[in-house]
């Protein structure tokens, strides 16, 4: 699908994956609006790309409806890309054997899933009203699902069954947007290079590395963004979840 002067959003754009992304997407002619919370970078690395920053809360269907608006003001919104997501660890049972706070499981699902489901929904509504290109496509939504979804490991309740949750909702949400010419796929990564793993001590980031079986190192940012735009091009993906992991599956620790 031709992106070229189309508008482009992507959710936790300011840093890692979504970054990363948001670069691609520029390089490939679309304006993108980089969607993260306030107190990010967010509008630096929008002016860096020559876009737009949009801050929001992935959870909220106001702020999130506005940061569509303002896709929609530099041309048609075919690409939306949800990146946000968060990942602290929480075992069922504490050090004392008590159950964790349930507030913790639900802040996850609601950040992880919930918020991407508003995405979806906010951006769908609008990418449904633009008008269709020559081949009859309208946009392409990719969400960010993780190998947690299927090889969850101890301490990662929440965040399994928050991904999980966006793989299982792909099929659907695909099936039922393909009456407007949108396709819905999900990418789901393995150990990526993100910020959150790039704090942690050179060795540690080899060791991890070195479960993955080939090639036997983190992922990169760029190949999460390569990915996404294989999606976008490629009209026949649609209601798919995709691992992007060197064929690694998660030990239980």
């Amino acid at each position: 699908m031709e992106i070229v002067g189309a508008s482009a959003l992507v959710t936790g754009g300011a840093s890692g994956l979504g970054l990363a992304t948001a670069t691609r997407l520029a390089e490939a002619g679309a304006h993108v609006v980089i969607v993260d919370l306030p107190s990010s970078p967010g509008a630096e690395r929008a002016a860096e790309i020559g876009g737009s920053f949009a801050a929001a809360d992935v959870t909220d269907p106001a702020q999130i409806a506005a940061a569509v608006a303002t896709a929609g003001e530099h041309g048609p919104l075919r690409v939306v890309v949800n990146c946000a997501g968060i990942a602290p660890p929480a075992k069922v049972l504490d050090r004392e054997g008590a159950p964790t706070d349930l507030g913790h499981f639900e802040r996850i699902i609601r950040v992880n899933l919930i918020g991407t489901y508003n995405v979806i929904a906010q951006a769908s509504a609008a990418i449904a009203k633009t008008d269709a290109t020559a081949g009859g496509d309208r946009g392409v939504i990719v969400n960010t699902a993780s190998v947690a979804a299927f090889d969850g490991q101890i301490g990662q309740p929440a965040y399994s069954a928050s991904k999980g949750g966006v793989h299982a909702m792909t099929l659907p949400v695909a099936r039922e947007l393909a009456r407007y010419g949108i396709r819905v796929c999900t990418i789901a990564p393995g150990i990526m290079e993100t910020p959150m793993l790039a704090g942690l001590p050179e060795a540690a980031q080899a060791s991890l590395g070195q479960q993955v079986p080939y090639p036997s190192r983190l992922g990169r940012p760029d190949e999460y963004a390569s990915l996404v735009l294989e999606i976008v091009r490629n009209g026949y993906l649609n209601g798919e979840t995709i691992r992007l992991d060197g064929a690694i599956r998660m030990a239980p620790k």
